[in-house]
């Protein structure tokens, strides 16, 4: 019987304490096969056991330093932690062993992003959106690494895309009225900030912005 796969269909089907005995007789049968510990790591996380999943994360990279997946799993556990410094390496680890796929750059373009290491950032989100131009977030959080960069136009750009896939995506709103304050367009940037709070009217941030900016507004009329 193939056990990682009998786990794995366990875990499609929510049945988690079912998928953990397949998973511990794959590694009882080839305790040297890291795939074994990986999908159990995967297990854990999903239960949000992010302790014991790394052990076996950890497990998975000391029988096979290669394997991409142990790498980018283990990440994603320190990720989750919000030990995002730490989980620089293992992502980087991940994609130089291969795992070619736009999460492993989103991950480690995020980890650098909340570090608020933008510069360092802004490849690994920008490749991210490259092998995945039609999500949304990564574009989103692309654009975010821009405004910090003061690339505003650039930014304005991302924001834009999202509302193309997302026209209910409120942060874009927000962070287009944002960067349209900076070049001094307050009509247009009042616009997106109601629009945000249409989306979502306990959006803050957009209420205080749009608050300030009727203010000014408002004086700028009256001084005329």
């Amino acid at each position: 019987m193939d056990y990682l796969k009998q786990g794995i269909d366990y875990m499609q089907e929510q049945k988690y304490e079912e998928a953990a005995q397949s998973f511990t007789q794959a590694i009882e049968n080839h305790p040297n096969d890291p795939l074994g510990y990986i999908n159990f790591g995967n297990l854990l996380m999903y239960m949000n056991d992010l302790e014991r999943a790394q052990r076996f994360f950890e497990r998975a990279v000391e029988i096979d330093s290669e394997a991409a997946t142990a790498h980018y799993g283990l990440g994603n556990v320190l990720y989750e932690q919000g030990k995002y410094s730490e989980a620089q390496k293992p992502f980087q680890q991940a994609i130089q062993q291969g795992l070619e796929e736009s999460d492993g750059y989103f991950m480690l373009g995020l980890s650098f992003l909340y570090e608020e290491q933008f510069k360092l950032a802004m490849p690994y989100l920008l490749r991210a959106t490259e092998l995945s131009p039609e999500d949304d977030e990564k574009l989103f959080q692309y654009g975010l690494c821009l405004a910090q960069l003061q690339m505003l136009e650039q930014a304005l750009q991302m924001f834009y895309k999202v509302l193309q896939l997302n026209d209910q995506h409120s942060d874009a709103h927000y962070n287009i009225g944002v960067c349209l304050l900076y070049t001094e367009e307050a009509e247009r940037a009042l616009k997106h900030f109601n629009d945000a709070l249409h989306i979502q009217p306990d959006h803050m941030l957009a209420a205080h912005a749009k608050a300030k900016v009727e203010e000014a507004l408002l004086e700028q009329r009256n001084n005329q």
